[in-house]
């Protein structure tokens, strides 16, 4: 092997050894949701959030926490189905905004609302490239709650797209039957403005 070819041949493993490194230094998908729930579970357990004037202050702790776990587009995209193509871009755009902000706003008052020290255990992690599924549980007193993540490798680490509660419900799955039932009838526009008005009467009822 000449000098130059085996430099090259060096610096080849180099770059190798590095990105295995890179790789092996990346959060998995387990260790991502675990990282983001451990944030909000310690924002809805700190007192200073407990009193009623403080729970907008700690929505907005939760929203900026939860919002960086997930792909929106992805769910947006997968939750409208094959209708998807028929949404100009500024509606693609417009619905992923209305739906991320529509979703914060349903789980996080019922996170606010209905969590009582509850513990979250990590079951299992299953990748399949640039697919995974964590496991999880929340445990209730007596009683446990299925709770697993779908996620995909995206150029910022793992995203969630997808939520599958008690008994494997999808909540992409769920809000893809009400939307498809819309299209049929009305344009990417009107379901647009559909989610619109709901956004709005949360926010009136959240006090926004």
């Amino acid at each position: 092997m000449t000098h130059k070819r085996w430099i090259t041949a060096l610096f080849a493993v180099f770059f190798a050894i590095g990105q295995a490194a890179a790789s092996a230094g990346a959060p998995t998908p387990m260790q991502t949701v675990k990282e983001r729930i451990d944030q909000i579970i310690a924002v809805l357990n700190d007192p200073q959030y407990h009193a009623p004037a403080k729970k907008e202050v700690q929505r907005d702790k939760i929203w900026e926490i939860s919002k960086s776990m997930f792909d929106f587009t992805e769910i947006s995209r997968r939750t409208v189905g094959p209708k998807w193509n028929s949404f100009t871009d500024a509606e693609k755009s417009r619905f992923t905004d209305v739906f991320a902000q529509f979703l914060g706003n349903t789980y996080i008052d019922k996170m606010q609302g209905e969590y009582h020290n509850e513990q979250v255990e990590y079951l299992q992690e299953i990748v399949k490239e640039p697919q995974a599924l964590v496991r999880t549980q929340l445990k209730r007193e007596n009683t446990a709650l299925p709770l697993d993540y779908r996620m995909r490798q995206t150029q910022d680490g793992w995203k969630i797209y997808d939520i599958l509660v008690e008994n494997g419900v999808s909540i992409v799955q769920n809000y893809r039957v009400q939307f498809q039932s819309i299209l049929q009838k009305e344009t990417p526009a009107q379901l647009i403005a559909r989610l619109e008005v709901k956004l709005k009467e949360q926010g009136s009822q959240l006090g926004q």
